[in-house]
């Protein structure tokens, strides 16, 4: 199977053999091509360029070409979305309400609410329900131009539970055409009954989760939510050290709540990410500069909590890559909504259309490890991508943030459809 895309009023994010994270300075520069072609065979990008460029018998022979005419269009890579917790079971917005109502997240996790509540849920349905609610939402952000997700376990706090998440990750990576990446996150909170024995918990994660989710090969990446409330510096590292004798890459959640010391902890051990960074100063700066971990920013989550917005600004202004995500989980970000995550990163972060881009493009298939197959429209990359409605530029599809400008979705060379058990 071959694709053409034809007339692209400008093809952005394109990039000549491959390309690393943008630190700093580099986020404000985008590469594009104008009046452009596309041309991609199975899953890869073969060749791209000017339409003076395209021959018309270059591709006469191809009896199985797909033509698209982007007349009026861009083009954009596919988004990648490193920070998920999409695999979760009903929905919590009676805590929205109570939240709205004055009660505080403390009030809110008494009565039973918080990652506790999801944990208690997902208890209670089968794989196959899990699959069937989950595949919901990848047909959901598919439609709105991710191509690529990490998603993460942490609903399940028990070793059944959470390997049931991530056996309906597998499956999901198993069943649909975007890249997938699973994360174990076993340390996303303390279950109740833990509550007055923390050590027996850490020691259940690392002494039976991690070993039982390596024999089954059912994660890339173990991650732990180092901060004030959830888990210590200390309880972090062990559980990391675990993970990585089992070949598990480091990402942590950090400074969400606290100045929790999860970037120092992150950067020591050479975490892939460290997210959500809502509390951080100059000392957590310092510790990334210099380092190749990506510090990722969710500012969905920021907004629906009321959090105070990470210093996205002082730190691509300090020579710093930063990441963009959704955090799309039931709790503090429902919505998968990449589009809405380059707006908030404009508007709330105070970052440019470009920086944006580059945020949720190349640096976020870095910040989830698949940057050397996504993110860039480059040759031999996989052709995920992303056909604009008719715009008048690059700074409108951030600017116009309620409004659906995706017209066609191209996942591994193949226009999408959703997807139907």
């Amino acid at each position: 199977m071959a694709l053409l895309i034809k007339n692209i009023r400008e093809l952005f994010g394109t990039c000549k053999g491959q390309q690393g994270v943008k630190n700093g300075g580099d986020m404000q520069k985008l590469e594009s091509v104008k009046n452009a072609f596309l041309y991609a065979e199975n899953d890869t990008i073969t060749s791209y360029g000017r339409m003076e460029d395209l021959s018309s018998e270059q591709f006469s022979a191809k009896a199985a070409l797909e033509v698209v005419d982007a007349s009026g269009k861009f083009v954009f890579p596919s988004f990648c979305d490193s920070h998920t917790h999409l695999v979760y079971t009903g929905s919590r917005e009676q805590e929205f309400v109570d939240k709205i109502r004055g009660l505080s997240y403390e009030e809110i996790a008494r009565r039973g609410g918080g990652i506790l509540n999801s944990a208690r849920k997902l208890h209670n349905v089968t794989e196959e329900e899990l699959y069937s609610e989950s595949l919901s939402r990848i047909n959901e952000i598919a439609g709105m131009g991710t191509g690529a997700v990490e998603i993460k376990s942490g609903y399940g706090l028990n070793t059944e539970d959470e390997l049931k998440m991530l056996r309906v990750i597998r499956l999901i990576r198993e069943t649909c055409p975007l890249e997938i990446r699973a994360t174990f996150l076993g340390a996303h909170a303390v279950p109740e009954e833990y509550r007055n024995n923390r050590e027996l918990y850490v020691g259940q994660v690392i002494n039976e989760m991690i070993p039982m989710v390596a024999s089954e090969g059912l994660a890339d990446y173990i991650d732990v939510f180092c901060d004030e409330g959830f888990f210590t510096v200390d309880e972090t590292e062990r559980i990391l050290m675990a993970g990585m004798k089992y070949g598990l890459i480091p990402k942590i959640h950090a400074n969400e709540i606290g100045f929790s010391g999860g970037v120092q902890a992150g950067v020591r051990y050479n975490a892939l990410s460290v997210d959500h960074l809502e509390r951080s100063g100059d000392d957590e700066i310092a510790a990334l500069l210099g380092s190749e971990t990506i510090p990722t920013l969710l500012p969905g989550s920021a907004l629906f909590l009321g959090l105070p917005d990470p210093p996205a600004r002082r730190m691509i202004d300090s020579g710093l890559p930063v990441a963009l995500a959704s955090d799309y989980n039931p709790g503090s970000s429902p919505s998968g909504n990449m589009k809405l995550i380059m707006s908030l990163g404009c508007i709330r972060l105070k970052m440019t259309p470009e920086e944006v881009f580059n945020a949720v493009t190349v640096n976020s298939a870095c910040a989830m490890g698949v940057g050397d197959s996504h993110g860039t429209v480059t040759e031999g990359k996989s052709a995920g991508l992303i056909v604009t409605k008719e715009i008048p530029s690059l700074g409108f599809f951030p600017y116009a943030f309620g409004s659906n400008l995706v017209d066609t979705v191209i996942l591994r060379g193949k226009i999408w459809n959703p997807i139907v058990m």
